[in-house]
Parts: structure tokens; sequence; C-alpha cells
């Protein structure tokens, strides 16, 4: 069984030749009609109906694997959907209307490792790692199950991305390829909590115009410890050296992602930690206020907090973008996924 979602044009290319005497030309057609098209029937399409053997030969052997979308929810023209998976798990992905196109937030995993204390993902504990199927089927739901027209990709969903690292970066192939999904690398932006041995891994791959996110979230060790994990093992020194090492684009910057926590890491001091250690790195900063979560201690900001903590980092050259969560009322928003299923 071929489960066309996990494959690139060239290696469905090399699989035709390989088993039926076949070639390029078919696979362009299947990748154009599924990928591009979202035509299930794509048998019927004219490179196959001038070839009735190969046709015959391949009934019952292409699988297409998005899962199934059960449930959606809007909040304006925002929109998140819930996928089932076939063992019964389930997922949730956000579509993000953006000014000229839209952007798809993609998970990894159902669930997640890394135990942030003030994200709903990571109270929902770790189920399983995506298959690539399962990632690139977020995108073929998006465009052809639901109609959007998607341009950027965010793999900040569920899960830790760098935690899947072999199929991520296999579906970040797939994603790529132009005969299919057709989206750059540069409008591609993969998320990490700093899993170190990721970034390593990363960084030897020779992608540089993936984007690269940190997701920040504290100015010291001692605050970052208690809400993240994954500080214990892999502190902010060790995460500040893989980045000085790590091979950015040229003119290329890392996006650090910094949740504000009112009376947590929302103070002078804290700005003033904060900007110490990035520089000398070249980093743009979103500011995001926390979205609340039922049963966790934590608060959100007044965005006269907010305007106040991005006018301390500003002040000392540090690039910041304000932004205030959209979804929140369909828990869409950013530490939010997981509360629905």
């Amino acid at each position: 069984m071929i489960d066309i979602l996990e494959f690139t044009l060239e290696q469905l290319t090399k699989i035709f030749n390989q088993n039926y005497g076949k070639g390029r030309f078919h696979a362009q057609a299947l990748f154009r009609d599924i990928f591009k098209q979202g035509n299930k029937k794509f048998l019927t399409s004219p490179e196959f109906l001038d070839s009735p053997r190969f046709a015959k030969a391949l009934e019952g052997k292409i699988a297409i694997n998005p899962g199934d979308v059960v449930k959606t929810f809007d909040e304006e023209e925002l929109t998140k959907f819930i996928t089932r998976l076939s063992d019964g798990l389930e997922i949730e992905s956000v579509i993000i209307p953006m000014t000229r196109h839209n952007t798809l937030c993609i998970s990894s995993q159902v669930g997640c490792k890394m135990g942030c204390k003030f994200c709903a993902t990571g109270r929902m504990g770790f189920k399983r790692n995506l298959t690539i199927s399962e990632i690139t089927g977020q995108i073929y739901n998006a465009r052809h199950h639901l109609g959007k027209d998607i341009k950027n990709i965010v793999f900040m969903g569920m899960g830790e991305p760098l935690d899947n690292f072999d199929n991520l970066m296999k579906a970040i192939q797939i994603i790529n390829e132009q005969q299919g999904f057709d989206i750059a690398l540069r409008h591609m932006t993969l998320s990490t909590v700093g899993l170190i041995p990721g970034i390593e891994k990363l960084a030897k791959m020779k992608m540089p115009g993936l984007r690269l996110a940190i997701s920040i979230n504290a100015p010291n060790n001692t605050i970052r410890s208690r809400i993240m994990p994954i500080n214990t093992r892999f502190p902010l020194a060790a995460l500040k050296k893989s980045l000085v090492d790590f091979p950015l684009a040229k003119r290329g910057i890392f996006l650090f992602e910094y949740i504000l926590i009112k009376g947590l890491n929302d103070s002078k001091a804290h700005a003033d930690m904060l900007a110490d250690f990035i520089t000398p790195l070249p980093v743009r900063l979103n500011l995001i206020a926390y979205n609340r979560i039922e049963g966790l201690e934590y608060d959100s900001p007044c965005d006269r907090e907010m305007h106040a903590f991005a006018d301390l980092l500003s002040a000392k050259g540090i690039m910041v973008i304000k932004r205030w969560s959209r979804g929140r009322s369909v828990a869409a928003g950013c530490g939010q996924l997981g509360r629905n299923i």
C-alpha cells in the first residue's frame, strides 16, 4: 500500500519505475490530482485513462489517509479543526487568517512529553508521535476538506516538533514539494521548547530557509525550570550556545516566543534579564499574552502591562511584536490546544 501523503515526487517516481515500469509523468499526474486538487478519484484523470493497465494495477494500492475532520470551531475568520486518526485518537489544528493568506498551525504529536505547566497540551501527557501522513494530512484537510488557501505553516500545535524529528523532517520535504503542496521553507516555522539535541540535528540538515522559533517564556533558569521542566535538562546557557552555533541563513533571525504571565515573568528586572540573554543573538521576540486555562494558577496581563514590558525590551534594542491571542473563545490560542479532546 502506498500512503501517498508520505511520499515526495521523486520517491513516488522511483516506486512507479521499479514496480510498474512507469515514471515521473504519472507520478506528477497523481501529485497534481491529490495534493493540488484533492481529487480522490485520480484514476479517472487523462493520464491514467490513457494507461488502463497501469490504472488497473494501481487499484486499491494508493491510500489517502489524512484522518477525518470530526469537528470545527470558528471565531470570526479563525478556524480550529479536530482530526480523528485511524486509531481513534484526536489532534487539533488551527487556521489563522492573515492579511494576504492563511497560516496553518500544525500538530506533530498526540499530547506532549514536555509538561509545560501553563499549557493544556502538556497536561494531556504524551500519547504518541504523528506519522508523516498525519502531519501532512492536516494541510490536505485544511485545503481540500475545509477549502482554505494555506500559504504559511507553523509547527506550533500539539506536541514538541523536535521530539518527532524524523517524521517531521520527512513531512517538511513533502510540504515543500513544488508539484504537491508547494510551500517554501521560508514560509514554514518550527517552534521548540529548546530541545537541544533536536536543534543540533536540525543544524546539520542544511535547511536554511526554515525558520526556528524558541518558546523561551522566562528570563532565568529559576522561573523557566518552574514552568518548563525541559529547562532542568537543557538550561538557558546550553540553549543559548546551541543557538550561537546554529547556521542561520544570511540575514536570518530566530523567533523567540515569550508568554507574558501576570506576576511571574513580567517585571522590569525580568525584561532586563531577558534582554541580556538575547544579546547578541539576532532575535525577533513575539510577546504573547497568556491565555487563561481553567484549573491553572496563572493569570493574563492587561494591555497596559503588555505595552510596558514591550517598551522595556524595545528600549534595549530588542525587536518586539505584541500578540494578543486570537481564538481564545474556541480554545485555539497559544497553550490552549487539547482542551476540546
